[in-house]
């Protein structure tokens, strides 16, 4: 719960840094991210992540994080290698101001993936993803914590797994790194489908 209050604070710290984009000037650069992202931020494809509605400080962090090397990925790195940090702040704008599509979750794993986001494990200290990402899974903007809700299962799971590998490493404080390292697969993949259908 330190950590967590820490990350809430230094991310909190970075909002009041970060200026609002112009939605409108990030729609017109938005062109090569509907590729993967979809026109409106809303992938088709669940491996790509749904970035509409995100969060403007959370994508414009990872952005950031790609073009400095951050977070690695070498298509998002290549994407982002000619943006000054005014357009991926208008790309960011633009992708949050859209309205994430909702998926749903599978039958089997609503039980337990609900009890994980809703009230984590006690035995093993992982905490309710609520607490960041809202019950709703709309995201603290403020705090730069992400919208959840809805997002592809696949992305959801990819994510938690690299971040229980240390694959993944941009995480204030190493507050994901920590939660998703507590976590079971069963737990993670649960969790991922219950988010999909989450709204």
């Amino acid at each position: 719960m330190k950590k967590l209050a820490i990350s809430l604070m230094l991310s909190l710290g970075l909002v009041a840094a970060v200026q609002a984009g112009d939605a409108g000037a990030g729609k017109n650069l938005s062109a090569t991210c509907a590729a993967c992202h979809g026109a409106d931020g809303n992938s088709a494809i669940p491996s790509f992540p749904k970035i509409a509605g995100l969060g403007e400080a959370y994508i414009l962090k990872q952005l950031k994080n790609y073009k400095s090397g951050e977070r690695e990925n070498a298509i998002m790195a290549g994407q982002v290698a000619a943006l000054n940090e005014t357009q991926m702040g208008d790309l960011a704008a633009y992708f949050t101001s859209n309205k994430r599509t909702v998926g749903f979750a599978d039958e089997d794993k609503i039980a337990l993936g609900e009890k994980v986001y809703r009230a984590g494990n006690k035995a093993t200290g992982v905490p309710a993803c609520m607490a960041c990402h809202s019950m709703d899974g709309s995201g603290m903007s403020a705090a730069a914590f992400p919208g959840l809700g809805g997002q592809h299962s696949d992305y959801i799971k990819a994510q938690l797994m690299a971040f229980q590998q240390g694959k993944r490493a941009n995480d204030p404080n190493e507050v994901m790194r920590d939660i998703a390292g507590k976590m079971s697969n069963k737990e993670i993949d649960a969790v991922s489908s219950y988010i999909q259908g989450l709204h």
